[in-house]
């Protein structure tokens, strides 16, 4: 099967968990392409996609969102699949006791759903590299606040992204 795993990403962490989603995938025979959503060409050429977004604010990267919305006619009419990357820091639950990846989904994410109806959408931990910030970021995360917000490191779950590629070939193959 021809796969699609189109992407946006501000400082390569969701990047690096298309890649990797795509290695695993390929791992299982299917043919892959992973771009970032502006480098996509024809979609016809593919039989599935996979769309990603870094997270920032509860909101996709504008440009995945655009992407979802000029292409979902096409997307509709084949099995989708969405992740967001996003939460950072150690703990999974916020301090009400509530899943991370639950409080994080995207605020479009009702919106994209009702268009494409993907069969999942998951959201994996991000990454935080300090050096990487634009100067707002900076700014913000020097902040007492904001330094908790935004806590340093590589919060990727490389094992759950390696098992939401089992999930999605499942999902494809014949039975």
């Amino acid at each position: 099967m021809r796969i699609l795993i189109a992407y946006a990403s501000k400082h390569g962490a969701t990047g690096g968990i298309a890649e990797r989603l795509g290695h695993r995938l390929a791992d299982r025979g299917h043919h892959v392409e992973v771009v970032p959503v502006w480098s996509t060409g024809d979609l016809r050429e593919f039989d599935a996609f996979v769309v990603g977004s870094a997270t920032y604010l509860g909101h996709w990267r504008r440009e995945a969102t655009d992407w979802v919305r000029r292409h979902h006619v096409v997307l509709a009419d084949h099995p989708v699949f969405f992740f967001s990357s996003g939460p950072l820091g150690g703990d999974r639950t916020d301090a009400s006791g509530r899943d991370l990846r639950t409080v994080s989904e995207p605020r479009e994410m009702p919106e994209l759903v009702a268009a494409v109806h993907p069969r999942d959408h998951h959201v994996f931990f991000g990454r935080l590299d300090p050096e990487a910030l634009t100067a707002p970021e900076r700014l913000i995360r020097r902040t007492p606040a904001g330094h908790q917000m935004l806590p340093s490191g590589d919060f990727r779950d490389w094992a759950d992204v390696d098992e939401w590629a089992a999930l999605i070939d499942d999902q494809l193959v014949p039975a």
